[in-house]
């Protein structure tokens, strides 16, 4: 494939592909030094014929190499490998907050496929065609060249409809830079990530870029109503030309009036773009009916047929390893597997499973390394707080001493039963359910390796617990 006319001058220059990644030059190719300029002489020695940099780029280019340089590289580059690979899905929404954007891509992509609509979900569970099992990916947010690659494959498929999760490192990153959406969904901002964003603030302002420079002009912005951010997102929104459907307790468009919970779930009593209704769904919490809630907004927004879209909302179900019940013991007591990793989603996840629980809420979790480590003794004291037994162990130590990690838990969770090795925690709280009790194995959800000492090793929530059931 060639890219031409990269810039006014370049207009005779053939592309043979791009990265970001020095190994990965081939002789041809346009390479994009996004971070660290030293990487610039290993792609050219590998041939590459152009470079996207920096403004302030200080290296010595030879003259027969095409330089791009520009104040946000990785923004450039993006739009680079848009135009390389040319065809993207013709309607596509996606959906940035802390919490519930794997939930709401996948409702999206059952609500259009129930629709006869060829559609897909791309992020955290991997890309998913129709009803297909999902691909596996690295990343939430693809990088955008394989994020770009992926689209064209999708469109040359057929598949015009697409959701997608967008995360704050992909928005910072620019990994959905050239990425079009008609419809963008705002759950919610609680405390994640901050490793790398740093304050709050910042983290806010990356989950904005997707509705400032993605969201077409006259696209939909679904935003929850019931978030203190609120108000600041939807005048981002109103500067730039955007629509507001409001969704929530709060809401307007798509206004929660009840929910009430059931043994397989709950009833959702709402306004619905000006009707009242009512349904019910397999999924329990309140912030699975607020995930829902979400997701009929953006099919509604995305199709233009709001009144269709409202048909399958009881037809919805639970994603991988989003509050998934597994199985059940003999004796009844119910075991979950969740992806809450965060102290927001695991609280959330704990008051949803209250109300379904007649003996004691446990919950096993733990936290990650390498990660943002304020929030182990917050979600110490969720745990100890909101759940009447409590199992920590690892989760994803990663390069980090999984100790020290369980010790800042425990010191916030006095009634923690503290079990080094996952499987053996997980084979303890299932043998010690008694009748009416509700287990939850947080934190890991869909996942299939256990990240330690920078290696994969194979392990599975789902697995284990169906092991020891």
């Amino acid at each position: 494939m060639l890219l031409n006319k990269l810039t006014a001058s370049s207009a005779a220059l053939e592309i043979s592909g791009l990265t970001a990644d020095s190994r990965e030059v081939r002789p041809g190719f346009l390479f994009g030094s996004l971070n660290d300029d030293r990487y610039i002489g290993d792609a050219l020695a590998k041939g590459a014929v152009a470079v996207i940099a920096n403004t302030n780029c200080a290296y010595e280019f030879p003259p027969q190499i095409e330089v791009i340089r520009c104040a946000n590289p990785a923004k450039e580059f993006a739009a680079a490998a848009a135009r390389f690979f040319g065809a993207q899905p013709a309607h596509m929404a996606a959906v940035t907050g802390t919490n519930g954007k794997t939930s709401i891509v996948d409702f999206v992509r059952q609500i259009l496929t129930m629709m006869n609509l060829k559609a897909a979900s791309c992020g955290t569970i991997g890309i998913i065609k129709g009803n297909e099992p999902p691909i596996p990916s690295p990343n939430t947010t693809l990088v955008s060249v394989a994020l770009q690659r992926h689209l064209k494959e999708l469109a040359e498929d057929g598949y015009d409809w697409l959701a997608l999760e967008a995360s704050s490192h992909g928005l910072a990153q620019y990994r959905l830079g050239s990425v079009p959406v008609q419809a963008a969904g705002f759950t919610n901002l609680t405390r994640d990530h901050l490793d790398y964003h740093k304050t709050m603030e910042n983290y806010l302002q990356a989950k904005l870029i997707l509705f400032r420079e993605n969201l077409v002009a006259g696209g939909s912005a679904v935003l929850n109503a019931d978030i203190a951010e609120f108000d600041a997102i939807a005048e981002v929104c109103r500067e730039t030309g955007k629509k507001i459907i409001a969704y929530g307790r709060h809401g307007r468009e798509l206004k929660l009036l009840k929910l009430t919970p059931l043994a397989h779930g709950q009833h959702i009593e709402l306004e619905y773009y000006g009707h009242q209704t009512g349904f019910d769904i397999p999924l329990a919490g309140e912030f699975q009916a607020m995930n829902v809630l979400c997701a009929l907004g953006l099919a509604a927004e995305l199709t233009g047929r709001p009144q269709e879209v409202i048909k399958y909302a009881d037809k919805i179900h639970g994603a991988k390893g989003r509050l998934e019940l597994v199985g059940k013991k003999a004796n009844g007591a119910a075991v979950y597997v969740d992806y809450a990793h965060t102290p927001d989603a695991l609280a959330n996840v704990l008051k949803a499973l209250r109300p379904h629980t007649a003996g004691k809420l446990r919950v096993l979790f733990g936290c990650g390394g390498d990660r943002d480590a304020g929030k182990r003794p917050i979600m110490g004291q969720i745990a100890n707080d909101l759940a009447d037994v409590i199992y920590v162990t690892d989760d994803n130590p990663r390069t980090e001493s999984p100790a020290p990690i369980r010790a800042q838990i425990m010191a916030a969770c006095p009634r923690g039963i503290e079990i080094a090795d996952r499987r053996q925690a997980v084979a303890q709280a299932i043998a010690e359910l008694e009748n009416g009790d509700v287990l939850v194995l947080a934190g890991k959800g869909h996942e299939t390796g256990q990240y330690v000492n920078g290696k994969i090793l194979p392990y599975s929530d789902h697995e284990e617990a169906l092991k020891n059931l």
